[in-house]
């Protein structure tokens, strides 16, 4: 099975992550947030997304942040076909032009993750911040995220309209922390 990254091997650099974009009027705001801190993020975004929104994705690379590959249409990997579910990565990146793919709900299976591990570097994460669950407050997303910040983290918040009341909070709040911290936010190379 190829390697799973959930961490990056940098003293100085903290990887911000929003998965499900682009989002007409929530993509716009983490730009501005992103460009008021001097941040730069990766954004792994879905194919009919994409499709829907090209613009909103070509700004995201146009403002230097990195873009991964999140599916076409955010399938769970461990109720699909192996066929199926690369055939879904493969249609995304027809679209998207990437080597990094996150799996949604971090759920794929180990011959999914061999297959697409031959074509894509395996992105996962270390802090997520649980904003899509309307269920928590947005201090406890803060929490989530601020509790475990270091140096190499890859820290994941979501694109979307459903963790905008939670993001809208702890992002900035977590851009501060990592300033106070002495750390930089980059987008990931791999």
């Amino acid at each position: 099975m190829p390697d799973l990254i959930w961490e990056i091997d940098d003293k100085e650099g903290v990887f911000l992550t929003f998965d499900d974009g682009p989002t007409p009027g929530v993509t716009e705001w983490i730009l501005s947030m992103l460009e008021k801190y001097d941040a730069k993020a990766t954004f792994f975004v879905l194919g009919k997304n994409v499709e829907m929104y090209p613009d909103l994705f070509y700004r995201i690379i146009e403002a230097g942040h990195k873009v991964g590959n999140h599916t076409y249409s955010h399938q769970k990997g461990w109720g699909m076909s192996l066929e199926r579910y690369v055939e879904d990565v493969d249609f995304a990146n027809d679209l998207i032009h990437s080597e990094l793919f996150r799996p949604p709900y971090a759920r794929i299976t180990p011959a999914q993750a061999r297959a697409l591990g031959q074509r894509y570097k395996l992105v996962m994460w270390d802090i997520i911040s649980r904003d899509y669950n309307r269920k928590l407050s947005p201090r406890t997303c803060l929490r989530n995220v601020s509790k475990h910040l270091a140096a190499g983290a890859i820290v994941v918040f979501h694109d979307s309209e459903k963790a905008f009341r939670n993001m809208r909070y702890a992002l900035p709040r977590t851009l501060e922390k990592i300033k106070e911290m002495g750390l930089k936010c980059k987008a990931i190379e791999l």
